[in-house]
């Protein structure tokens, strides 16, 4: 909890104490309404309000009530001195000690939700950049609109790039918050009403914006960024921090009807549109092929853009600073099969990361030429052995061949990399929003240190060209992560 949410907890346990035991004593009681009506609406401002306090504002609505009454009824006592004053009546204990429990009851209430949805602080960069960003709609005239409501229309895309900015270039700049896309993804993804995570807007992270690029390099390597199913370009926001503080401009996309609601700039939404029911797996199959095709062409086209851009920049900050030869993308889930399609169609990418994501398209017939990682998380890992019982939500029957047939058919670098107590949103910054639901078996700080460490070490490797020991084998930071000796192939090193 935050250090106003807990004094407001605080004032109004005491205020229900002294309305309690001192009911009919004016400047108590006017002290008492001032001192919670000050925390209540220093709160609002300064942390805002958010659900998981809702018990205390329950609270406190009817203590301003009761006190404000008493102090009125107070009053006209005072002033109407030939009425008869009535004969004091004893305070009936029993309903003190009721009253008392029901707000002690309530507080803890917020006590035990706020404790389930913090108001958490994002985990610093270890990088020496800080980090700046934009927003811009793109439109694809190559391209129709197949979900769309409108014939003729275009395929449109929201991105955010995020880009090295120098430490001195963003003091005194106000650092922007998380959007409130994220809770609606969250909301999607776990089917928890979104009002839950209404809060997050208040959390600031690490970016600025209006920043310029800082001119510490001449030009950066480039990573696209592609959410899961249901998400939000803003559901990693610490692995693309960390990137960017280490020299990366990173390029988050939404992808329409597939990613949770989009908004986009000129205001008209695309929300999300649930798979249809298939009745066999097969069919299921041919259409994930087809949708994430059509997220392997978004990553392109964003390539495209990007690369016009390095030419001539409308937004007059990124012309010349993108280093086009060393160009990467990685994903969750459903953006880890873009990642791997994406890598299949266009040899631009020259390496790729899927967080958990499927095969489908090109790649589970192709032989990838680039490097490319895989990270499974240990609940899914399970799936996999023949004796298991229960499957994952996430597994489906044709991802194993195309695992094989991908990680072995490869003709260059693979790793493979499983994370014990990871489940699969733990690739996602969801530890931090509810760590006593999704940090299994440790904080929710190493379990977004695993995820951002091992992404920043592969592309540093393969686009930097920098050894890492985190590639090389075990490690004693991260004894959560393994190697699969069957799937870590080094073959371009062999090959030299």
């Amino acid at each position: 909890m935050r250090i106003l949410e807990w004094i407001l907890v605080i004032v109004t346990v005491i205020s229900a104490v002294v309305m309690l035991v001192a009911p009919k004593r004016r400047v108590v009681g006017g002290g008492t309404l001032l001192a919670l009506a000050l925390a209540i609406l220093l709160h609002g401002v300064i942390d805002h309000f958010r659900v998981q306090l809702l018990p205390t504002y329950i609270v406190v609505l009817v203590l301003l009530i009761v006190l404000s009454v008493q102090l009125w009824k107070s009053g006209r006592n005072i002033q109407n001195t030939q009425k008869q004053k009535q004969k004091q009546k004893g305070r009936s204990w029993f309903k003190i000690i009721l009253a008392s429990i029901l707000v002690l009851a309530l507080s803890a209430g917020t006590i035990v939700l706020t404790s389930f949805f913090p108001a958490f602080t994002m985990p610093e960069s270890t990088g020496s950049f800080a980090i700046g960003t934009f927003s811009q709609q793109l439109t694809d005239d190559s391209r129709e609109e197949t979900k769309s409501d409108e014939t003729g229309d275009k395929r449109e895309l929201m991105i955010n790039v995020w880009y090295p900015v120098d430490q001195e270039t963003a003091k005194g700049l106000s650092l922007e918050h998380y959007p409130a896309e994220l809770g609606e993804a969250i909301s999607l993804v776990f089917g928890i009403p979104p009002v839950v995570f209404s809060y997050l807007d208040t959390i600031p992270t690490h970016v600025v914006k209006g920043a310029e690029v800082s001119a510490a390099q001449s030009k950066y390597p480039v990573l696209l960024f592609s959410p899961g199913i249901r998400s939000t370009r803003f559901q990693s926001m610490t692995a693309i921090e960390e990137l960017v503080s280490h020299g990366y401009i990173v390029v988050g996309i939404d992808h329409p009807y597939t990613s949770a609601q989009v908004t986009f700039s000129d205001g008209h939404v695309a929300s999300y549109q649930p798979d249809p029911d298939f009745p066999t797996s097969k069919e299921l199959y041919q259409y994930n092929i087809k949708g994430i095709g059509i997220r392997a062409e978004d990553a392109s086209f964003v390539l495209d853009t990007l690369t016009q851009w390095n030419s001539h920049d409308p937004n007059q900050l990124l012309e010349g600073k993108l280093d086009l030869d060393a160009v990467g993308i990685f994903g969750h889930s459903y953006g880890g099969a873009t990642t791997a399609e994406a890598l299949a169609q266009d040899e631009r990418f020259k390496a790729g990361l899927s967080l958990e994501g499927g095969f489908w398209g090109k790649v589970s017939t192709a032989s990838l030429k680039q490097p490319f990682m895989y990270i499974m998380s240990g609940g899914t890992a399970k799936s996999l052995d023949p004796d298991a019982t229960a499957m994952d939500k996430v597994f489906y029957p044709e991802f194993e061949p195309d695992l094989d047939r991908v990680m072995t058919s490869s003709l260059n670098d693979t790793y493979y990399l499983t994370v014990e107590n990871f489940f699969h949103q733990s690739f996602t910054d969801i530890s931090l929003i509810s760590p006593k639901m999704f940090a299994r078996g440790m904080t929710p700080e190493h379990n977004v240190d695993i995820t951002r460490s091992y992404t920043l070490a592969f592309f540093d490797h393969y686009l930097k060209g920098e050894e890492q020991p985190l590639l090389q084998g075990p490690s004693s930071k991260f004894p959560e992560a393994t190697y699969d000796t069957k799937y870590t192939k080094l073959r371009h090193q062999k090959a030299e």
